[in-house]
């Protein structure tokens, strides 16, 4: 389980691809992974990944044939910027929401434009899920937990703050970015809760 609140900026080390599956090699920068063990879990731009091997520079990860089909890490090369965080402890406070690490689909950027410091971002997100992203709700893209302004159909409009902005890849976001999308958790028990009521 993570918040959705991104503790550092990694990049891709290396990527090994053979047969649909793959291992990653994260190269995880400034964040702090001095108590991560074998089998403990890191989001990479909101990808629940267990770690598998320890490395001098970050961590390694394998990636199944789903996650490389299903997210955006299939199209990421060596180089490539990734958002991280590590697993939720019961002593961090929870400053997202809860998020599962576990993507729903692949969501691409409309528009990004300035709004004063901030960024004014919209993001399609795939037409099934569009029922579960609402006005004032909260949606995770690329690892990170954000708040929905508005929705226009499959459109979510969104706000990133300096922060966000200075402390995530958001920065390099352009129109067409493809990103990775979990919607809201609570949203998608509540739908199937209300099938057996």
């Amino acid at each position: 389980m993570f918040t959705g609140i991104v503790k550092a900026v990694g990049q891709i080390a290396a990527k090994d691809v053979s047969q649909g599956e793959g291992r990653l090699q994260i190269d995880t920068a400034d964040l702090d992974i001095s108590n991560v063990k074998l089998g403990d879990s890191i989001a990479v731009c909101g990808c629940c990944l267990t770690v598998v091997e320890l490395t001098a520079t970050g961590f390694a990860a394998d990636v199944s044939r789903e996650t490389l089909e299903l997210t955006i890490l299939g199209g990421l090369e060596a180089g490539s910027a990734v958002n991280l965080e590590p697993a939720l402890t019961l002593q961090e406070p929870l400053g997202g929401h809860l998020v599962t690490g576990h993507i729903d689909g692949i969501g691409e950027v409309v528009s990004v434009a300035e709004n004063a410091q901030s960024i004014a971002l919209q993001v399609r997100v795939p037409e099934p899920l569009a029922r579960y992203v609402a006005k004032k709700g909260s949606i995770c893209i690329d690892g990170i937990s954000l708040t929905v302004n508005d929705v226009d159909g499959a459109v979510a409009h969104l706000t990133i703050v300096p922060h966000t902005r200075e402390q995530t890849i958001i920065a390099k976001y352009v129109s067409g970015t493809r990103v990775n999308i979990e919607v809201d958790i609570i949203a998608r028990y509540l739908e199937r809760f209300s099938q057996y009521t």
